[in-house]
C-alpha cells in the first residue's frame, strides 16, 4: 500500500492506478479504524479494482464543544489494518494540505438543506456543513468512480448524496455512493470508535439501545401508534442508565422528513428509525430500517 500526504502526490498516484481504465473507489474515514471501517473496504473491494482510503480528522465538523483534541489518532496502526485488507493507496492530509487557507478560512457555502437541519444537525450547528465540504474535497481530489460510507451514520449519507446530487459531482447516481449496513457487536451495539470512551458500566447498558430500537420497530410494524411507541423506547433507554436523549424519530429514509404512522399519509415508503442518546459523557447513534 501506498502512502500520499500532499494532493499532488495523490493525483499522481491515482492516474497511476487509473492506467488500463482501471477503477477506482474511495472509503473515508477519520482514523480510529475498527471493523465497520474494514467491511467497506472489503465492499470496495469487491466492486472496484482499487481502494483509496482517506484518513482525515476534519476539523471543519467539530463543534467548538465537541471533542476534536480527544478524537483519536492512530495513524500507524489504521494504516496497517487498510493494507491488511488488499487497500492499494492511503491518503493522509495535514489539516494545512486539506485547507490551505487554514481550517477557519475556507468555503463554507456547502449547506445541504433539507436533510441537515434535524436529527444531529439540530444539536451540532454546521457539523453537516463540514461534513459536506471535506467529502466535496475527496470526491474531486480522488476523482472516484464509486464511495463507501456506513449506514450508522445515516443522516451523514443522506447529507452526501443531497451534495453530489445538486452539485453536480462525478458521483451524482444513487447506484455510485454506497451505503453499507451497520457493523455490530455481539451484543448488537453499533461499532463506532467512540465506544472506546465508555466505562466498563455504560458499555453494558448501551447494549439496551439496538434492544429498545428493535423492539419499537416491532410494536410499529405491529400497528401500534408510532408516538407511543417511541415513548417506551426513551423510557427503556432512561432506566438502563442513559443520562439524556437527543431524539428518537422515525423518518422517511430518503428525505428525513418525520413520519407520524407507516399507513398514514407517508403510504409504504421506506422508513428509518433515528436515535442519538448519552450514556457517562458518549453520545451514541444509531439507526435501523423500519417496514
Amino acid at each position: 500500500m501506498q502512502t500520499a500526504t500532499t494532493l499532488d502526490v495523490l493525483r499522481k498516484r491515482v492516474a497511476k492506478l487509473r492506467e488500463g481504465g482501471e477503477t477506482i473507489a474511495l472509503v473515508p474515514t477519520m482514523g480510529a479504524l475498527h471493523e465497520g471501517h474494514l467491511t467497506l473496504v472489503r465492499r470496495a473491494r469487491e466492486a472496484c479494482d482499487h481502494v483509496v482510503a482517506s484518513i482525515f480528522v476534519n476539523p471543519t465538523q467539530f463543534g467548538p464543544n465537541e471533542d476534536l483534541d480527544a478524537y483519536p489518532r492512530q495513524l500507524e496502526d489504521d494504516a496497517a489494518m487498510l493494507e491488511s485488507q488488499g487497500c492499494a493507496l492511503l491518503w493522509a492530509p495535514t489539516v494545512e494540505e486539506m485547507y490551505p487557507g487554514g481550517a477557519q478560512n475556507f468555503v463554507t457555502s456547502i449547506s445541504v438543506s433539507g436533510v441537515s437541519e434535524g436529527f444531529c444537525g439540530a444539536s451540532r450547528p454546521g457539523h453537516f456543513d463540514g461534513v459536506a465540504t471535506v467529502v466535496c474535497k475527496l470526491f474531486n481530489q480522488v476523482l472516484p468512480d464509486m464511495a463507501f460510507f456506513g449506514e450508522k451514520d445515516f443522516q451523514q449519507l443522506a447529507v452526501i448524496r443531497a451534495m453530489a446530487r445538486d452539485l453536480d459531482l462525478s458521483l451524482p447516481q444513487a447506484h455510485s455512493i454506497i451505503g453499507v449496513p451497520t457493523v455490530r457487536e455481539a451484543d448488537g451495539l453499533a461499532m463506532s470508535s467512540r465506544n472506546r470512551y465508555l466505562s466498563e458500566q455504560h458499555r453494558a447498558a448501551a447494549a439496551t439501545l439496538p434492544r429498545a430500537m428493535k423492539e419499537a420497530i416491532a410494536r410499529i410494524e405491529d400497528g401500534q401508534d408510532v408516538a407511543s411507541a417511541l415513548a417506551t423506547l426513551k423510557d427503556a433507554l432512561l432506566s438502563a442508565g442513559f443520562a439524556s436523549i437527543d431524539y428518537a424519530d422515525l423518518a422517511d429514509s430518503a428525505s428525513l422528513a418525520p413520519i407520524a404512522s407507516l399507513n398514514g399519509e407517508h403510504g409504504e415508503a421506506p422508513a428509518r428509525l433515528l436515535v442519538a442518546a448519552r450514556i457517562g459523557k458518549t453520545r451514541l447513534i444509531d439507526n435501523m430500517g423500519v417496514g
